[in-house]
């Protein structure tokens, strides 16, 4: 796979301002398939040659340009992929000028990446570069929400229904704020059913959750589905953590009587660093600290799963709490990570899960980087073709970046 090809050279650095407030304008109406042509013209307004925008597909293994007469860039091969995944600039030279790579974030979610052409590059032009990336971040940001012309270009393969209806759930991979991050993954992309995540910010507070519904059908993603719209209602009532639990609880026993999940739900305060968390019959958050587990930090006994009726139900959710340090990690993840088996049979595990973590963060990784790495080896490690659903979300306290 190659580099865009080379465009014409564009006018010099100065700015046409009335042209430029035009395209801002422009861009507020402009249909999403409009988006390489308004590129182009922001960026001759701007000085610059042109602009091309890639996004990232599905997987976060390919970087597919909205202009379709290009082909996809790796990720993991190329200077476009260096950019998306540090997260920073990348400059390289071409034989009429330069071309910058730069990152399209919303906020912390990495969206893909912007080729800008420039016949050279000096401060002024870098900085104009970065405010096109900016702008068209937040451009595809509004414009993605009802696009399926964009949905569809991020995706390399044909999704199952059930799937199809779990992923409208979804929130973006990565949101935060300066005070923490929560960041995750969930395979196989286009056949999941029954696993979820689902984070959100609340002024100070994040709150998190995952979830895995019994079976892998187009009922278990239901399941997953009315028990995540149940916890957004509790929540966006002002409801605590216990109040959200018990949402979910009630809409399952309600709606789905004969369906369950299992499932952590979290409440970080990002001022204090407490933590308040429900553990319903999953596999207990995970506490890292310093480079390494904490065995047992975040295990408490077991409680009943979400939406059973009936004496099964328990009479009220404990609610543990604890209070964080700065810089610890949690965890939360379901049993198809680590029962993940090669040809031999061989788990994927708890240890090689968690080491693999450890190293990549040690090694400077940013949190969503080091997961899309993580769930590729687990998906390696069962040679693409996983037997339960993966899904993998991890959260970090940092008030130091205030």
């Amino acid at each position: 796979m190659s580099d865009p090809p080379h465009a014409p050279a564009g006018p010099d650095a100065a700015v046409d301002e009335n042209r430029l407030e035009e395209l801002i304008v422009e861009a507020q109406t402009a249909l999403p398939f409009e988006l390489p042509g308004l590129a182009n013209r922001c960026a001759t307004a701007l000085g610059l040659s042109s602009a091309l925008i890639y996004l990232v597909d599905l997987q976060q293994r390919l970087l597919i340009p909205l202009d379709d007469i290009l082909e996809p860039l790796e990720v993991d091969r190329t200077s476009a992929g260096w950019a998306y995944r540090t997260v920073s600039p990348r400059v390289a030279d071409t034989a009429d000028g330069m071309i910058v790579w730069l990152p399209l974030i919303d906020g912390a979610e990495r969206l893909g990446v912007l080729a800008v052409r420039t016949a050279s590059l000096d401060g002024v032009r870098m900085r104009r570069s970065r405010m096109l990336a900016h702008l068209f971040a937040m451009l595809i940001t509004s414009k993605r929400a009802y696009s399926d012309w964009l949905a569809g270009l991020a995706r390399t393969a044909t999704m199952r229904l059930p799937a199809e209806m779990l992923r409208a759930f979804l929130p973006p991979h990565t949101i935060g704020s300066r005070r923490c991050v929560s960041t995750a993954v969930l395979e196989p992309a286009y056949d999941v059913a029954g696993d979820a995540y689902d984070h959100s910010v609340v002024k100070d507070v994040l709150h998190t959750m995952i979830l895995d519904s019994m079976g892998h059908d187009l009922t278990s993603g239901l399941t997953t589905s009315v028990a995540m719209a149940a916890a957004r209602n509790a929540r966006r009532g002002g409801g605590d953590l216990a109040d959200v639990v018990g949402s979910v609880d009630q809409a399952l026993a309600q709606w789905l009587p004969d369906h369950f999940c299992t499932g952590v739900m979290c409440r970080l305060d990002a001022v204090t660093g407490v933590l308040r968390w429900v553990n319903c019959g999953h596999p207990p958050p995970l506490l890292i600290r310093a480079e390494r587990v904490l065995d047992g930090a975040l295990d408490r006994p077991s409680q009943p799963p979400i939406g059973l009726v009936g004496h099964l139900a328990p009479a009220a959710r404990e609610v543990h709490e604890t209070t964080l340090e700065p810089g610890d990690r949690v965890l939360l993840y379901t049993d198809g990570v680590v029962e993940a088996r090669d040809a031999d049979g061989a788990e994927f595990g708890l240890d090689q899960f968690t080491d693999f973590i450890i190293r990549f963060s040690a090694a400077g990784q940013r949190p969503a980087e080091v997961l899309r790495l993580l769930v590729h080896a687990i998906l390696e490690h069962q040679r693409n073709r996983l037997r339960d659903d993966a899904t993998i979300l991890l959260f970090e306290w940092r008030p130091q970046y205030r």
